[in-house]
């Protein structure tokens, strides 16, 4: 008995993806959901801060300006002052103004050992906020 070649007249098996893909769907939905349901979510019992309108908020104190000439002569004020008196003026300054700032102007031909030793007297007298103004 001679077997056919069933091969011959026969179409290929097509595989059907559209169940496959609507269990995998279903499947992925569940998960999805109980992942969402089983989490905790966590809270902070915060008491937030509330803004009062028309707060006077502080001024930020005017910066002390140090001139420094090319001759090496210190200016507070538009006017000329020894070491000493820079050194006073810097402390009284502190004082009125815990959080105020200097500003040190030192003339671009002065040497830079003239604006280090001044720089080292403010540091000195406790004037640790100095700015370098450059024009």
């Amino acid at each position: 008995m001679r077997f056919k070649n069933q091969h011959k007249g026969s179409q290929m098996p097509e595989v059907n993806l559209v169940p496959m893909m609507d269990v995998i769907m279903t499947i992925l939905t569940f998960f999805i959901i109980v992942s969402m349901t089983l989490t905790n979510f966590q809270s902070v019992d915060a008491t937030l801060p509330s803004s009062e309108k028309g707060a006077n908020k502080e001024a930020p104190a005017d910066p002390l300006v140090i001139g420094v000439t090319r001759t090496g002569q210190v200016e507070i004020n538009q006017g000329t002052v020894t070491e000493t008196q820079m050194a006073e003026q810097v402390v009284s300054y502190f004082q009125k103004n815990p959080k105020g700032t200097i500003v040190l102007k030192a003339d671009k031909s002065l040497s830079y050992e003239q604006v280090v030793k001044t720089l080292g007297v403010l540091r000195d007298v406790g004037g640790d906020r100095v700015s370098l103004a450059i024009e």
